[in-house]
């Protein structure tokens, strides 16, 4: 192509604290950004014309931007499925939202997944598969990383955490979808450890389980501590503070917590979840109740060869979602679907 790609980005993704999503948006936006050679970025209140609207969250507005004029990509970040257990509203609006989510994404030319596993849910819901294309997110090493022992000592300390306590970290916005209560209950079974978990309620008293998680974060055991939404420029204290990545969630999507705690070389505890299977590959250690996470906490804080042996797939699962492999991918996927689609739609530039 001779001039540069102009692709809008269109998010509200960054607008509630505490989303993964919105950093996988920051990553991906920076990361595209740096493909300056053949791409022109334009973020929400920068003018200029686009060849390719990007819409990253579901918003009406961005709804009515997909026309004939562009072509529109859209980020699937969630399946109607994975709504469940995440937000309380009433039964006919969750259904009238989820048929809009739907009718959204079937609006759209392409569809970007972050997980492959969500392809044939959505070709069940009318996609067509041809234009749904799996490209991962990634953490930036630059922004998630080690940090001398030193540093983590002091980060302990602003925290309120003893300097050889053994630190069980979850992630995430306090809900029923991410198996908090289960978290709660392996922590009262390893009263010797500690529990941090970084996250609260991002949507408020809108969140599923809100009166009986709030109690909890409320009056919590003596061995965990909640430490509330943080900013994504402190989390890679966080995770260094932290001895490993404990998250039970019953649905996930794609985890940037699981990622950003990888580049720290932390070992992941996760529900066994068929989602994780085609993007975490055997790299983490996995239980499905209660009583297997309990094991895997007890032997990963007691036994440092295992400690070690999920230390090191962590550290593969940040080499596999290298910066450099995603950009690549970028690169021949932004100029293949707008040659497709301007050949369909007989857009002129």
């Amino acid at each position: 192509m001779a001039d540069k790609l102009r692709i809008r980005m269109l998010s509200s993704a960054t607008s509630v604290s505490g989303q993964g999503v919105g950093s996988a948006y920051m990553e991906q936006v920076a990361l595209v950004r740096e493909q300056s050679d053949i791409f022109e970025i334009y973020e929400k209140g920068q003018k200029g014309k686009s060849d390719i609207n990007h819409v990253h969250t579901v918003n009406p507005s961005y709804r009515m931007k997909m026309d004939k004029k562009h072509v529109n990509v859209i980020y699937v970040h969630f399946i109607p499925s994975t709504l469940d257990g995440s937000l309380r509203m009433p039964k006919f609006a969750f259904n009238v939202f989820k048929k809009y989510v739907v009718s959204t994404y079937k609006k759209a030319d392409e569809i970007v997944v972050v997980n492959p596993s969500f392809i044939p849910p959505l070709v069940a819901l009318g996609c067509k598969e041809e234009n749904i294309t799996y490209i991962p997110n990634y953490v930036s090493k630059d922004q998630f990383h080690p940090l001398p022992k030193e540093e983590v000592l002091k980060i302990r300390e602003s925290y309120g955490v003893a300097p050889d306590a053994f630190v069980v970290l979850g992630c995430g916005q306090v809900q029923t979808r991410k198996g908090v209560l289960d978290y709660i209950e392996v922590a009262k079974r390893n009263p010797n450890l500690t529990f941090v978990w970084a996250g609260g309620f991002s949507f408020g008293k809108m969140t599923d389980g809100y009166d009986e998680l709030k109690k909890i974060m409320d009056n919590p055991p003596e061995n965990v501590k909640f430490i509330g939404i943080i900013d994504r420029d402190k989390m890679n204290a966080v995770f260094n503070m932290a001895d490993m990545l404990f998250m039970p969630s019953f649905s996930e999507l794609f985890p940037m917590s699981i990622l950003e705690a990888a580049n720290s070389a932390k070992p992941v505890l996760l529900r066994d979840l068929d989602l994780y299977k085609d993007i975490l590959f055997d790299w983490y250690a996995k239980e499905k109740d209660v009583d297997g996470f309990d094991k895997e906490v007890k032997r990963l804080s007691s036994d440092p060869a295992y400690y070690a042996e999920y230390s090191e797939k962590s550290g593969k699962i940040a080499t596999f979602y290298s910066k450099e492999h995603v950009a690549e991918i970028w690169r021949e996927y932004y100029p293949r679907v707008y040659k497709k689609w301007a050949e369909i739609k007989g857009i002129k530039r």
